[in-house]
């Protein structure tokens, strides 16, 4: 049953159609405290879906993790004849198990995580290709062999990083279920979020929440910083109180920690990956976990450590070289 994207009240419909495909009205959210147009996405295109995936929205999130695939209700229908009522029964029961089914929705799992997959693996290959030995042919068979090492191995993080994620949110939600049911015996309605609570809705959440990282991480790589060049300072270029607070010992310290934003010194990549990435995913697991904030850092740092066991065991394959391994496990291990 879809949800209201502003405060997760459950309803029977999205819209209603009327007599042609497009003449549609949107449904009002029945919360009294929430009036609201239901689900505003359905008019929109996919570009803003995508744009506003970008921004971490949440409305986006609650439309496309419950919503997807939702029928409208139809107010006009036109005439039929009665093999075409047969057909168009039967597709819409089809859309409608494909929508509610679990296994529908690891099979759309996967085909949303295969293409970002492969564009992560692209990514950290030019990353390596960028740390080691430059190459003159772009495609042989030896950084075709390299890609492959590189894509497997991304494939065994991100699914150690899921399963982490998920076996740490089963365990973590069964465990406050049974400490609700001690301190509140009597059965207390669950929430919207909890009812629609699937597990492949985790792994669909953190792959819609990996887009932000990807699209950075792919203009990090198409547009690398350029080396500055230093010019030395001239001798007493500087005022006399301006040379006073530089030979200030505070100043000084304070100099040498600003020198971590240098460009030479800044791991662009990593803060992306780990920092950026973490908080994507984190909002993304607020949006279908109803629990603390605590409760789901928990889930991600788990779903890091296993992230990082992966990594540790399989960045001697996937590196090849001293170079190579060193590169994977800088950009790899949080």
């Amino acid at each position: 049953m879809p949800i209201c994207t502003f405060c997760t009240h459950s309803v029977s419909y999205l819209y209603t159609v009327y007599e042609s495909e497009y003449n549609l009205r949107l449904e009002q959210c029945p919360n009294p405290k929430c009036l609201e147009f239901v689900d505003p996405y359905v008019e929109h295109d996919s570009l803003t879906i995508l744009l506003d995936l970008f921004l971490l929205k949440r409305g986006v999130y609650r439309h496309l993790l419950y919503n997807r695939g939702s029928k409208p209700r139809k107010l006009a229908e036109r005439k039929t004849t009665v093999a075409e009522s047969k057909g168009t029964l039967q597709n819409e029961i089809a859309d409608l198990n494909e929508s509610n089914d679990e296994f529908s929705r690891w099979l759309f799992v996967l085909q949303l995580g295969c293409p970002l997959i492969l564009v992560d693996s692209f990514i950290r290959w030019g990353y390596l290709n960028a740390s080691g030995p430059p190459i003159t042919t772009p495609w042989t068979k030896h950084t075709l062999l390299a890609f492959l090492r590189v894509f497997m191995g991304t494939v065994a993080e991100t699914v150690a990083f899921h399963g982490g994620i998920t076996l740490t949110c089963y365990i973590i939600m069964k465990f406050l279920d049974v400490v609700q049911s001690w301190a509140r015996p009597t059965s207390a309605p669950k929430s919207s979020i909890r009812q629609h609570f699937h597990l492949s809705l985790i792994s669909l959440s953190l792959f819609y929440s990996s887009l932000t990282k990807l699209f950075l991480l792919f203009l990090l790589t198409i547009w690398l910083p350029t080396p500055t060049t230093s010019f030395p300072r001239a001798e007493n270029s500087l005022p006399e109180w301006a040379n006073l607070f530089w030979r200030n010992e505070s100043t000084n310290y304070i100099l040498n920690a600003m020198e971590v934003f240098d460009d030479d010194k800044l791991d662009r990549e990593w803060i992306v990956r780990n920092i950026v990435g973490g908080m994507s995913a984190g909002f993304g697991l607020r949006v279908i976990l109803d629990i603390h904030p605590f409760f789901t850092t928990v889930v991600i740092l788990a779903g890091w450590t296993a992230k990082t066991v992966v990594a540790t065991l399989v960045s001697r394959w996937v590196g090849g070289d001293e170079m190579s391994t060193q590169a994977w496990l800088a950009y790899s291990i949080p």
